[in-house]
């Protein structure tokens, strides 16, 4: 983990306590989903002034922190 991930918080006050971006109320979720739709960070930083690059590396670092598995099973019928 590095300090980037300190910009993604949680808050049950803010987005019902979806990870956040820095608490305000961008959830990482929407970040992600701007991202596979095709948009750019740059794309996204113009729209979001908010938000700072860090910010949308600190979403990438998350999602793939929270993708690493140790194993899957196969579910059986």
């Amino acid at each position: 983990m590095t300090d980037q991930l300190g910009r993604i918080t949680i808050n049950p006050e803010i987005c019902h306590g979806k990870p956040t971006i820095r608490g305000l109320r961008y959830p990482v979720e929407m970040v992600l989903e701007l991202l596979s739709a095709g948009m750019s960070a740059s794309d996204i930083l113009a729209d979001y002034s908010d938000l700072e690059a860090e910010d949308i590396t600190a979403v990438l670092e998350y999602a793939t922190h929270l993708s690493r598995v140790q194993r899957i099973d196969p579910v059986s019928a």
